[in-house]
């Protein structure tokens, strides 16, 4: 328990971001289930709408600091490829 009040309001600060952050990647999380679920099906439509959903919700956490930014990157660019590799093999 901290014993100064600016340190009492610091934990209250940190558990509100705590949960904030928690729900973003719980959100981006249920997004890319989408997006590899699209990708299992070979549905290219819902499988593009998905990517363009991920990496703008991803973008969005890497600015605000809930991810980092190379790892956003990393991920995305992985999307990408599996993105790319679905469009070559349904053509």
């Amino acid at each position: 328990m901290p014993n100064i009040k600016s340190a009492e309001k610091r934990v209250k600060i940190i558990e509100k971001k705590t949960a904030e952050n928690k729900a973003v990647k719980s959100k981006i999380a249920t997004f890319i289930k989408r997006f590899k679920l699209a990708i299992e099906n070979k549905d290219v439509t819902v499988a593009e709408v998905a990517f363009n959903d991920v990496v703008a919700l991803m973008d969005k956490a890497a600015s605000d600091n809930v991810i980092h930014k190379n790892s956003a990157d990393r991920k995305k660019a992985h999307f990408a490829k599996l993105l790319d590799d679905l469009k070559k093999e349904v053509k």
